[in-house]
């Protein structure tokens, strides 16, 4: 089991998310910002996720690497599919001029002026949204939709679809 005993769902007041292939679905033959794309596709059940988040009282932002896209496109993408009423801010390139990484998730929490054990990341790059998460002090959750393959350390579980991330989350005593 994927389950963590180190990483506990209502220590954290801050679930950030990253959007390309983790909240929605990323289509890699288009190069338009998202909110102009024919098609746009939220991941199942991310819906579910964040509207529990949200009644549990957790603050939910957005952090993207995404560059194509500014906010004010971010969120009409998001609106499209119906996720941006759970989405409180927005951390992108754009407006913060950083690239994800240990810089990036500082910039956030300044932003946000909650310290790193008050937050988790929630991201499909174990790279960028773990290993560059954990740098900077966050705990982080891989969701890996495309492997079998599970990481885990007191930092980092692995979640293979957001059914089981949200059984997580419903692990604490809020979600009882």
């Amino acid at each position: 089991m994927w389950f963590n005993h180190s990483m506990k769902p209502d220590l954290f007041t801050h679930i950030l998310f990253d959007w390309g292939d983790t909240l929605m679905y990323d289509d890699p033959s288009q190069s338009a910002p998202m909110a102009d794309w024919p098609k746009v596709q939220s991941v199942p059940d991310a819906d579910k996720v964040l509207a529990h988040l949200k009644a549990a009282g957790k603050t939910v932002c957005l952090a993207t690497s995404a560059n194509v896209s500014d906010e004010a496109q971010i969120r009409a993408a998001l609106t499209r599919t119906g996720l941006e009423q759970f989405i409180s801010q927005v951390f992108c390139f754009k407006n913060t001029g950083l690239p994800k990484g240990e810089a990036f998730y500082r910039k956030v929490l300044g932003s946000l002026k909650v310290s790193p054990a008050q937050a988790l990341m929630v991201g499909d790059s174990f790279e960028k949204d773990v290993l560059a998460a954990n740098a900077a002090g966050v705990a982080a959750i891989w969701f890996n939709e495309r492997t079998p393959e599970q990481r885990s350390s007191a930092r980092c579980l692995t979640v293979h679809s957001m059914s089981e991330l949200l059984a997580w989350f419903s692990t604490s005593a809020y979600g009882q």
